[in-house]
């Protein structure tokens, strides 16, 4: 990383997480129209970060433009159409180096269509649920091989050191995800025998009393204050 003249961090842009991973994308290569960012974003950070569409690339690249962290210019060969190049500043190289260091650790933010479907399982039935899980490991499927795919091509250029070892990742992920996928599929009978006293006679859900989950915040707030106050009396 470069350090300023006088050795303080310089205050990060004021940019979303998606155009650091656009401003990332430029800087893994000398320039990039919007149709070979998309398809960097697809090979690389669309296993783990964010697979954007081409409006979405364009609109980043412009605001990056505008605020003096990347450079553009058109370029026209000989019959072709013309097309325009997109390209990192040395201040977008000093933003992107200051967010990798600087940046916040933030945790991941999980949004899971299937587990939630999974969640309002008592909507559904064993066999549908089954389906829908069955449908989504061979998702995961053609997932882990084009990871693993991605991550082999990677090895050609060295200096896609990192982002080999980012899809080597994305590919084990893929694989605990299966195999998460899997134990939810064993367990669907055994959890709808669980849910069958809480069903009525037209087989659907019998709700808790309205202050049972006031009931059960309420043991979950005394068991964690015993075990902190175990804690603390425990010697060191």
């Amino acid at each position: 990383m470069q350090d300023d003249s006088d050795g303080e961090s310089r205050p990060l842009p004021d940019i979303p997480p998606t155009g650091w991973a656009v401003l990332g994308l430029l800087s893994s290569n000398e320039s990039g129209s919007g149709y070979d960012v998309k398809k960097w974003a697809d090979w690389s950070i669309g296993h783990f970060y964010w697979s954007p569409s081409f409006s979405q690339v364009y609109s980043e690249m412009k605001r990056l433009e505008k605020l003096g962290l990347a450079k553009s210019w058109t370029e026209k060969s000989a019959g072709e159409r013309s097309r325009r190049l997109y390209a990192v500043t040395e201040e977008g190289h000093r933003a992107l180096e200051e967010w990798v260091m600087t940046g916040p650790v933030d945790l991941p933010i999980l949004k899971h269509p299937v587990l939630m479907r999974i969640w309002l399982g008592h909507l559904s039935s064993p066999d549908r649920l089954k389906a829908i899980l069955t449908d989504y490991m061979d998702q995961l499927r053609d997932l882990i091989k084009t990871a693993e795919n991605d991550g082999e091509l990677a090895t050609i250029e060295p200096s896609w050191a990192y982002p080999r070892l980012a899809l080597r990742w994305a590919h084990r992920h893929y694989q605990a995800e299966l195999e998460l996928a899997q134990d939810l599929y064993d367990e669907i009978d055994a959890t709808y025998a669980a849910l069958t006293p809480a069903l009525d006679e037209n087989g659907r859900l019998i709700p808790p009393a309205p202050e049972r989950w006031r009931e059960v915040d309420a043991m979950a707030r005394a068991a964690a204050e015993a075990a902190a106050a175990t804690n603390d009396a425990a010697p060191e």
